[in-house]
């Protein structure tokens, strides 16, 4: 029996975020060898929303896979771009008739399929489809290609993303949690060998409110008025996992947290 290494990266934050992948992922593939290289790049354009141009710069970095959430529509010339992108997916619990795709299978350069899908929480969130009723509708036609299965649930309630690692325990490799750009410390290989993480941090600047400059978030606070969010500068603190799977099985055997700081 053999594993096969993934490493998933959390939410990029637009440009000191895609400076700190440049910067890390020669690090990281020397330290951890991970054999397939995904990251949230939902926030990769200015902090909010993607570009094609921001997407083959973090691919040319050396990611292979970019998943996303709720903001994957922020910037409007991607409802267009990303069907030209076989290796970025949307939630899939989106109505039909959205752009793009909710989920892929790859084939690793070990030729081991991996399939990898994204979907959207619905509390305190955009009201999509039933992320758990998709969640099995989408499990049952990729277990027929691929034994390793990884999900990128962006969900803002930890009950939530909890509930979805317990409900797809054993049926998926991993269940990896994103959008909330907090790590959490509960790093874990559920019961039936599902490696589980309610949310895996964000990749970008240390000195701010989730990526965001220190004093818009707190004069929002302040004064409940709009205002017009901007990325923070400085250190960037890369949120990441590394966890292994066994290749004949598709559960997990380890899973890792990671942080780093880019200056």
């Amino acid at each position: 029996m053999s594993d096969f290494r993934i490493l998933f990266i959390g939410d990029v934050i637009g440009r000191p975020g895609r400076f700190a992948i440049r910067s890390i992922l020669p690090k990281f593939k020397e330290r951890y060898k991970p054999q397939l290289i995904i990251a949230n790049g939902e926030n990769l354009a200015g902090g909010l929303g993607i570009t094609q141009e921001t997407a083959d710069e973090v691919f040319s970095c050396g990611v292979d896979f970019l998943t996303t959430g709720n903001h994957i529509w922020d910037r409007r010339e991607f409802l267009e771009d990303i069907d030209s992108f076989e290796n970025i997916i949307r939630p899939a619990n989106y109505p039909k008739g959205a752009p793009g795709s909710g989920y892929a299978i790859i084939d690793s350069a070990e030729d081991v399929p991996i399939a990898i899908f994204n979907l959207s929480g619905r509390v305190f969130m955009e009201s999509l489809d039933d992320p758990f009723a998709a969640a099995m509708d989408i499990v049952s036609k990729l277990r027929e290609e691929a034994k390793i299965i990884v999900l990128d649930f962006h969900a803002e309630a930890t009950s939530e993303k909890v509930a979805m690692g317990w409900y797809l325990d054993g049926q998926v490799s991993a269940v990896i949690g994103t959008h909330t750009h907090v790590q959490t410390a509960d790093e874990r290989i559920l019961p039936k060998g599902t490696a589980y993480i309610t949310d895996v941090g964000m990749t970008g600047p240390v000195n701010s409110i989730i990526g965001t400059k220190k004093d818009l978030i707190i004069r929002k606070f302040l004064t409940q008025m709009p205002v017009r969010f901007e990325v923070a500068k400085g250190d960037v603190r890369v949120s990441a996992v590394i966890f292994d799977v066994n290749t004949l099985t598709g559960k997990a055997t380890s899973i890792e947290r990671i942080q780093e700081i880019v200056k």
